[in-house]
């Protein structure tokens, strides 16, 4: 696996962003590519060990820094959750300048998924939807109000949520009506004893574990991790 903390890659308008690059430890490739998307704390380390345990199986994994794009600080800061939000923006392009990049590696078989962790779940879900990509895995991230329309066309969807997030309440059973009325192969799950952000890391004196129950739990993220990268080899390596 390669750490490239000063890797820049392709973002919108002929600008770059920053990225985190986590390839295969062994075999020659090509490999299936995904794209990670971050949460709102942006590419720390939480983001890496995610790229890294998807190069560990098999993956060439890209984490771009969508608050880099634009030179970062508070303003961009703003502007990505403002994306987030309206489900428009140049942000948008910058993922997809991310996957384009991606897929275009003589190490990547072109064949390309996403995953996104809280605001990088939104992103993945509908970027998944207007892209090429090949599977996406959001979580924990906002699902449209017009989940139907908004997601017509999206690929295979295998996404996870925490039963004790107050904010996504409803969520989850909005998607899996609307990818099953798409028609869509999904895998759709809801933890009962996790919070926000479950796959995470976060710091155990924080406002958010104290207050909002948010972070790590390990049975909830390790089952996901298992039926994601389950997901992923259907759709990424064996329909290659």
């Amino acid at each position: 696996m390669s750490d490239v903390p000063d890797l820049h890659i392709p973002a919108s308008a002929g600008s770059h962003q920053s990225a985190y690059l986590a390839v295969p430890p062994v075999g020659d490739g090509p490999f299936p590519g995904v794209v990670v998307l971050q949460d709102a704390f942006g590419v720390g380390e939480n983001i890496k060990d995610h790229a890294d345990r998807l190069a560990a199986a098999g993956y060439v994994a890209v984490a771009p820094a969508i608050y880099t794009a634009r030179g970062g600080g508070p303003a961009c800061v703003a502007a990505t959750l403002r994306a987030m939000n309206s489900g428009q923006g140049p942000v948008f392009d910058d993922i997809e300048a991310a996957r384009g990049w991606l897929a275009d590696r003589d190490d990547c078989t072109g064949r390309v998924g996403v995953i996104g962790f809280c605001q990088g779940g939104t992103f993945a879900l509908l970027s998944a939807a207007r892209h090429d990509y090949a599977a996406a895995a959001p979580n924990y991230g906002m699902v449209p109000d017009d989940a139907e329309t908004d997601l017509a066309g999206i690929c295979p969807v295998v996404a996870s949520f925490g039963a004790r997030d107050p904010a996504l309440r409803g969520h989850p059973e909005r998607l899996e009506a609307a990818l099953t009325s798409l028609g869509v192969d999904h895998d759709v799950r809801t933890y009962p004893e996790a919070g926000h952000s479950f796959f995470e890391h976060l710091p155990a004196n924080g406002l958010l574990v104290r207050f909002a129950g948010f972070g790590f739990h390990r049975p909830s993220a390790d089952d996901a991790w298992r039926r994601i990268l389950g997901f992923f080899a259907t759709h990424l390596k064996e329909a290659a």
